[in-house]
Parts: structure tokens; C-alpha cells; sequence
């Protein structure tokens, strides 16, 4: 069995499930699970599990936990960037519908022009923390925005679990949200049984500062593309928004 698609999936999804911000509460098996228990654990996060359906739907590929799937949502690019995103859209809103609750309330067809078949723009597009920059208090928004999505680096040290990587984090700069020069970050590799070992020079993802696996050159161009795309589509959103005076969406 490939298990590439499940291993990657915990991977991803261990550390905002393990700090209590989504999925399941006490979903130990995307630590230490087998995948039988990781895939049904997936089924019950209410944002990455719809966009992994709909994905598998629209390409004809039978398991939403497929390698090439989960790749695709976590890192941009790929076989999920090549949907039509009005299309994407409308059957993402067609799947979510009967869950209408406060999780979901930002995406409309309206969001069409952001949308993309990947977390990013679940980041920065559904999720309300952008919609409450410019208001004065941009700390606590920028660093969950900054935290949410998925970061890449490079390895420069490491002490055990403890990570030294070089990144560029995300800033609030007169008006729009950017990229940093690159700095130094620190992560941890939290005891999770399917990363693969580290060490410096690699090039890694990282999640909420923890370690979510190596990158190859393609999935770090890939991720860069996906990333720097949604900042320019959610900052024109938030100058449209903030050059129409005070607004609430």
C-alpha cells in the first residue's frame, strides 16, 4: 500500500491539531497512527478534507488522500493547480453548504478570484484574520496568518529536536502583507514518527515552527508560487477594502 499521501497528511495537519486549532481533539494517531487511522481522522477536518474531495472529484482520482493530492493542497502547485478555480470553487461551496456555520462564512462565489485548491488560500482567504488587518491591531492577525500557513527554509543548525532556519516570515507593511528579508526562525521536529531525519543545508516545510518534512527544489519553487500569489490577491482585497473606508469584510 502507499502510505506517502497519509504520512503526509499527519505530517501537515499534526501541529495546529496539536495546539488545538483544527481537526479532532487528541488526534494522537497523526503521531504514532496507522494509516487506517490517520485516513479516518482526516475525514474529520472540516477544512482540508472538503478541498481534498472536491479535488479528487475534479480529477477522477478515487482516494482524496492520494499523494498527489495531499501534496498539492499542502505545498500549491501541482495537479491541483491546474483546476479552474471558478469550477473549484462552485463545488467547494456546493460541498461545504450543508456545513454552513461560522468556519466558512468568508467563502462566496465573490472569493472565486482568490480561490485556489490548496491551504494557502484557505489561510488567507477563508479564514477571517486578514479581513482584520488595517483596524489598528496587526500583530496577533500577521502572526497567526504567519503561523497558519505552511513556510519553507533552510536548515543552518540543529541541536537535537531543535531547528535554526532560515526563512522569510510574513509582515504587515504599509498596507499589505510581504515577505521578510530572510532571518533566521527555530522550530522543533516534536517526536513525529514518519519525518524523515534532517540536517543542515536541507531545505524544509515548517508548521506552526514545527518540522513538517524536507522539500524538494520543485515543491519549495511550487510552495513560493502558491504563497506569493495568494499575498497578491488577498493584499488587492485589502486595498480595495481599505481604500473604501471602513468596511466589514
Amino acid at each position: 500500500m502507499d502510505t506517502r499521501g497519509t504520512d503526509m497528511f499527519a505530517r501537515y495537519a499534526h501541529a495546529p491539531n496539536h495546539l488545538g486549532y483544527c481537526g479532532p481533539p487528541e488526534a494522537d494517531a497523526l503521531r504514532t497512527g496507522s494509516p487506517d487511522q490517520v485516513r479516518a481522522l482526516a475525514r474529520r477536518f472540516s477544512g482540508a478534507w472538503p478541498y481534498l474531495r472536491v479535488m479528487a472529484d475534479m480529477t477522477g482520482i478515487a482516494d482524496p488522500l492520494d499523494y498527489r493530492l495531499v501534496e498539492s493542497y499542502w505545498l500549491g502547485g501541482g495537479i491541483g493547480a491546474q483546476l479552474d478555480p471558478n469550477d473549484f470553487t462552485a463545488k467547494l461551496l456546493a460541498m461545504i453548504t450543508p456545513l454552513a456555520g461560522q468556519y466558512w462564512t468568508h467563502l462566496t462565489a465573490d472569493l472565486a478570484s482568490e480561490t485556489a485548491a490548496n491551504h494557502c488560500f484557505h489561510v488567507f482567504g477563508v479564514y477571517p484574520w486578514s479581513r482584520l488587518l488595517g483596524r489598528g491591531m496587526d500583530e496577533h492577525p500577521v502572526h497567526v496568518l504567519d503561523n497558519c500557513r505552511i513556510n519553507w527554509g533552510t536548515v543552518t543548525h540543529r541541536d537535537g529536536d531543535d531547528l535554526s532556519i532560515r526563512t522569510r516570515t510574513l509582515i504587515w507593511d504599509q498596507g499589505a502583507l510581504w515577505l521578510s528579508d530572510p532571518l533566521i526562525r527555530h522550530a522543533g521536529i516534536d517526536g513525529l514518527d514518519t519525518v524523515p531525519p534532517v540536517r543542515p543545508g536541507d531545505q524544509v516545510a515548517i508548521h506552526w515552527d514545527r518540522l513538517c518534512g524536507r522539500l524538494e527544489p520543485t515543491q519549495v519553487h511550487a510552495l513560493q508560487v502558491s504563497t506569493e500569489h495568494q499575498l497578491m490577491v488577498t493584499n488587492r482585497r485589502l486595498a480595495e477594502r481599505l481604500s473604501s473606508g471602513p468596511a466589514h469584510g
